[in-house]
């Protein structure tokens, strides 16, 4: 069950002091770290947006323009952020680059999270293929299409990415 993958677990300065079950970090609200990789078109006009399935253990059914997951122990966060681009959309690319770096704390359902995010960005304009277990839908918006709906709270957005999401994304080729 993915639920029970191992974790590399983090204290809350970001340095990994152990590893633990991914439902004991949810259930016990332990730091972790979670990587990601927005794709953005070759021609850098289009950010790649999906929906997360109903399924997902956390913000099932949110959109978000990461293709990313939990930092599993022994693995780095580029690491990460290779391996879930491959497993959620399909896309075998380098990751190269400094990642965009933040932390969230919050809630998802009745489990406290508390994340250091790690967000990369590769260009790659398709095909997709979905992981079914993990997207249910996907599209290509301009940064300001995304940036629009980030501004309607009505919109079901991944709450950890909208902390770094503005580091990633430009209107007019200036970062936002």
């Amino acid at each position: 069950m993915p639920d029970d993958e191992i974790v590399a677990v983090y204290d809350e300065r970001g340095h990994v002091v152990g590893a633990a079950p991914r439902t004991e970090v949810y259930e016990r609200g332990l730091w972790h770290a979670s990587a990601g990789v927005l794709v953005r078109s070759t021609d850098g006009s289009r950010v790649y947006v999906h929906r997360r399935t109903t399924t997902k253990s956390v913000f099932a059914g949110m959109h978000d323009v990461l293709a990313g997951g939990v930092v599993d122990t022994g693995e780095d966060p580029r690491q990460t952020a290779s391996r879930e681009l491959a497993e959620e959309l399909g896309v075998v690319a380098d990751v190269t680059g400094d990642p965009v770096v933040g932390r969230w704390t919050g809630r998802s359902g009745a489990a406290t999270v508390r994340c250091h995010l790690f967000a990369y960005e590769v260009r790659h304009d398709g095909p997709m293929h979905h992981q079914p277990s993990e997207i249910a839908d996907g599209w290509w918006w301009s940064d300001v299409e995304v940036l629009t709906h980030l501004d309607d709270p009505a919109w079901p957005f991944v709450p950890d990415t909208r902390v770094i999401v503005s580091a990633l994304l430009q209107v007019g080729g200036q970062r936002y």
